[in-house]
């Protein structure tokens, strides 16, 4: 099922592409940002990197980490913007990595997540981007 996007996740996606300008992308240089909306608030954060590579934290992971210790645990709808994706990949090069995809199923299984590349929007319910989750106690 793909999902409206309107001007109101138009302009999420340009704060997850503003967000991405902040980034810490020492060692990839891809620069990542996430833009998220819960009923409470809105919150961006961006990738910061580690030289070893699985200490790295992804633009999604951290904007969702900024609002549950806001206390802010309804989450709504994500947007995310790799700024260096190549036009051509679409939306290929700024999906999100499976531990996000996780993420969104543990704090949000209805979230809607918007995927902006530099040729296309697009957006997926968190259920699509990840089907079968792993989860306890269900």
């Amino acid at each position: 099922m793909a999902l409206v996007i309107d001007e109101a996740g138009r302009k999420l996606c340009k704060m997850a592409c503003d967000a991405a300008e902040l980034a810490y992308v020492k060692y990839s240089n891809f620069h990542v940002g996430a833009a998220l909306i819960t009923t409470e608030s809105i919150y961006s954060a961006a990738n910061v990197e580690n030289a070893s590579y699985g200490l790295t934290l992804c633009a999604e992971r951290a904007v969702i980490a900024r609002a549950v210790t806001a206390g802010d645990r309804n989450l709504v709808r994500l947007a995310v913007a790799c700024i260096d994706a190549s036009p051509e990949a679409g939306i290929n090069e700024t999906m999100p990595c499976g531990a996000c995809r996780q993420w969104f199923i543990e704090f949000a299984p209805d979230l809607e997540v918007l995927i902006w590349s530099p040729s296309e929007i697009r957006g997926f319910s968190a259920r699509e981007l990840l089907y079968v989750p792993f989860m306890l106690g269900t």
